[in-house]
């Protein structure tokens, strides 16, 4: 249905129906994005939302940050009720996707690297001074400032997701008194600066060598360190402590244009290098506290291993900001996290349950069943285009990129397994919480050879990823087997 108004409103922008429309993988939000292509090779890119809030939001900043040329996705067209509309096609390649190579060496980025980080950076002050004002921060959602209200939200999420779930002991007295003394200092600031909020680098895409700010609908009216915090402190990118430095002054080098001016909203004005690096700090605390909030929550609390993951890092920048004495206005908090440092989360894997995902050919039968408790799920691909028609993609499989750049431009695949991705979960969730000790999951198609191997390795993936469980992967047909998580 939401597919069919993007069509519509395709046609009402363009004149005419597209001539292609292609499902984009998903990203980390409910949101549905697909490339619609006209008969000129001309794309945009149309959005299925959920939020009509949300979506207004993002309309409507982008018509201002178009206005004032940011170097954002313009805004072609949108629905009355703003839960579709089409904006520019900025490619495939976000900063997150470009700083692949850099991040999987360990933070090792070469020069190419570094230098789009300090372009990325020199970029940010011209949003957050020039993106204000009344207008916009109307437009904001869900509100239009960041208050009391705010980072109390998120010291009380990292205090009950993160905290309590460690099993750390603490006064709720002590604790909550140097929450309010960090909240007055936080928001000591009263500048008419735009605080982007989602500031990483998922959100920045790259296009003719150039950077392009997306998702910045949860901006609001607030202090700039947050921004610089949230992008440098990310635990993933693994930044040095040398490259943070680097990338600070270039953000600093940026931001003097600001200062300078007769136009700085005097709590910026004239601020010298040393206490805008002392004020960042504050921040950088602030935003390890609430990540850590997210991680627990998502890690702790529901299991998923990225998120366990993700914590021993974001212990590690906290115990360095404990060093730099950013903790001491705050000595009870300054305590607990001596205490969290201390306890690290053991490697999370489920001791019990292992799936075993099949992939095979409907010709030679469905998979055997070794656990005895029935067979688990078969799912049949074959309602998927078939790359096993066209001759060049005879001899490979759904492991080998050809195919699944096929595949995921078709779509098909995607808005199938959008659909089984749930229903596994839920599955696999019910026997961890039961105790069960086997789970099988078969995707089959005609040689089991494409479609398969391709739904049989993302599913295997997935399920690693959220629940840490010991799955066995084995593509039956082609021979290959592997194994995630062994104990």
């Amino acid at each position: 249905m939401e597919k069919e108004r993007l069509i519509d409103l395709f046609v009402k922008y363009s004149g005419e129906v597209p001539a292609s429309i292609d499902k984009l993988p998903g990203a980390g939000s409910n949101r549905q994005y697909y490339r619609l292509t006209g008969a000129d090779g001309v794309s945009v890119i149309g959005v299925v939302g959920t939020s009509e809030e949300e979506n207004r939001a993002f309309v409507e900043l982008s018509k201002c940050f178009e206005s004032r040329d940011f170097s954002t996705p313009k805004l072609y067209a949108h629905s009355d009720d703003y839960m579709v509309y089409l904006q520019e096609d900025l490619g495939s390649t976000s900063l997150f996707d470009f700083l692949k190579e850099g991040r999987e060496k360990g933070g090792d980025y070469n020069g190419r690297e570094v230098n789009m980080l300090a372009l990325v950076m020199s970029e940010l002050p011209k949003i957050q001074f020039e993106g204000g004002g009344e207008y916009v921060f109307s437009k904001c959602y869900p509100q239009p400032e960041m208050d009391k209200m705010n980072i109390m939200f998120d010291l009380n999420y990292f205090k009950y997701n993160f905290v309590k779930l460690t099993g750390v002991e603490f006064n709720e007295i002590r604790l909550q008194e140097d929450f309010d003394k960090m909240a007055a200092e936080l928001l000591q600031e009263d500048g008419n600066t735009f605080l982007y909020r989602d500031f990483q680098a998922r959100n920045v895409m790259l296009k003719d060598g150039q950077p392009y700010f997306i998702d910045y609908q949860g901006g609001r009216k607030g202090p700039i360190y947050y921004d610089v915090a949230s992008f440098l402190w990310q635990a993933s990118a693994k930044y040095s402590d040398e490259l943070r430095r680097k990338l600070i002054k270039e953000y600093y080098h940026s931001l003097q244009y600001y200062i300078d001016s007769r136009e700085c909203p005097d709590c910026y004005k004239g601020m010298t290098f040393a206490v805008f690096e002392k004020r960042l700090h504050q921040f950088v605390l602030f935003r390890l506290l609430q990540v850590l909030g997210a991680y627990g929550f998502r890690g702790l609390w529901e299991k998923k291993k990225h998120f366990i993951d993700s914590i021993p890092p974001a212990l590690a920048n906290l115990k360095e900001e404990l060093a730099l004495g950013t903790c001491d206005d705050y000595p009870y908090l300054k305590q607990v996290c001596e205490s969290l440092i201390e306890w690290a989360p053991k490697p999370f894997v489920h001791d019990e349950l292992i799936v075993r995902v099949f992939s095979f050919s409907y010709k030679k039968g469905i998979p055997e069943d070794v656990s005895g408790n029935g067979g688990g799920y078969v799912f049949d691909c074959r309602s998927s285009n078939n790359p096993g028609r066209y001759a060049e993609y005879k001899k490979i499989t759904g492991l080998d990129k050809p195919v699944i750049d096929f595949l995921e431009k078709d779509g098909e695949i995607l808005d199938f397994l959008d659909h089984i991705y749930p229903l596994v979960d839920f599955h696999t969730q019910r026997w961890l919480d039961r105790g069960f000790k086997d789970l099988q999951i078969s995707c089959g198609c005609t040689g089991g050879q494409h479609r398969s191997v391709y739904s049989a390795q993302h599913i295997a993936e997935h399920l690693s990823e959220k629940f840490g469980v010991e799955v066995h992967l084995c593509h039956r047909e082609q021979g290959i087997t592997q194994i995630f998580n062994k104990k």
